[in-house]
């Protein structure tokens, strides 16, 4: 490597819209370089990587929770082909909405990340509107992204009233140490001068062992990928961890949805969080909850159809299992 490649994290909670704000910095970046992006997800089928394809960055994904606190080889493995592969000018890592941000800052800055990487800010989106939620303001990896942040940006400006302006002002103003910069962003429209500051709380992890020095040089195994059996219409994959629990569900290739059905179902649920690519009769989908709301947005080809839900209580998977079945066409 000629010299480190400058890296960002860009954290949040679930449903501050990192992935839309990951996008809109794809298109922001300069013609001549070529970036790439590690995505880390809660759940185990991962739908943030799939959607980020399209973008002309290389991508790769981890999925099943905190990539550093569930098992960190997949990290590794995923992080070492994006280096030696890609050869980017810049990697952005989207951490899951429940990810621990400072373990995932001890890999990148132990050896041997940390002279082929160079941590430049790190960015926490918030979503104004849950700043008086105790449930989020208590949470311990909520606190743990501010606290490990350079640049806090209140998302979703647009679902925002002066109540929401000013909670979030004084909610930041109180943040120690303070922030290097702050602003408003609506639909995760992101300075990409942000990007450029230096990490103000680099810390370096002790430095151990000559097998993490040759990591790099390391033969590791291939991530496993989810996939289907022959014949097998689709699979489901269930998770937990920090109070929450998710489930998905991978569909073959030749299952397509009634649209009017798969919407019906969508809005009627009383999940946390839900995020979908969808093969149905009416054309491929995105289905995004965005705070309580249903946003479908048109996408190309697809080659499975992908469900993940999350919430912060036990829930009957079984019972949406059999709804989601109903709703194929026959």
């Amino acid at each position: 490597m000629k010299k480190p490649i400058p890296t960002n994290l860009i954290t949040g909670f679930l449903g501050t819209g990192k992935t839309t704000a990951v996008l809109d910095l794809l298109q922001k970046k300069p013609a001549e370089e070529k970036w790439a992006v590690l995505v880390n997800e809660f759940g185990e089928v991962g739908i943030d990587g799939a959607i980020l394809r399209g973008s002309g960055a290389e991508i790769r994904e981890v999925a099943g929770g905190c990539m550093c606190c569930v098992a960190d080889l997949p990290m590794k493995v995923a992080l070492n082909a994006l280096i030696a592969r890609a050869k980017p000018d810049r990697l952005l890592i989207e951490t899951t909405g429940l990810g621990h941000p400072q373990a995932l800052i001890d890999t990148l800055t132990d050896e041997p990340y940390g002279e082929l990487l160079e941590l430049r800010a790190v960015l926490c989106l918030v979503d104004p509107r849950k700043l008086r939620e105790q449930r989020y303001l208590e949470h311990k990896i909520f606190r743990d992204q501010l606290n490990i942040a350079d640049v806090v940006v209140a998302n979703k400006a647009d679902l925002c009233n002066t109540d929401d302006e000013l909670a979030f002002n004084d909610f930041v103003a109180a943040l120690q140490p303070p922030k290097q910069a702050h602003g408003w962003s609506t639909q995760g429209q992101l300075q990409l001068s942000w990007l450029n500051l230096k990490h103000g709380c680099q810390r370096i992890a002790p430095r151990n062992t000559p097998q993490k020095n040759n990591l790099l040089r390391m033969p590791l195994p291939a991530l496993p990928s989810l996939s289907l059996a022959a014949g097998e219409l689709f699979t489901r994959r269930e998770n937990s961890g920090d109070g929450y629990f998710s489930c998905g569900w991978l569909f073959a290739e030749q299952v397509r949805f009634e649209y009017s059905t798969i919407v019906k179902l969508l809005e009627h649920l009383n999940i946390g969080r839900y995020k979908g690519l969808i093969k149905t009769d009416r054309g491929n989908f995105v289905f995004n909850d965005r705070d309580g709301t249903l946003n479908i947005e048109a996408v190309g080809e697809l080659a499975d159809s992908i469900i993940e839900l999350i919430h912060y209580e036990a829930v009957d998977w079984q019972s949406i299992e059999q709804s989601l079945l109903q709703a194929r066409i026959q």
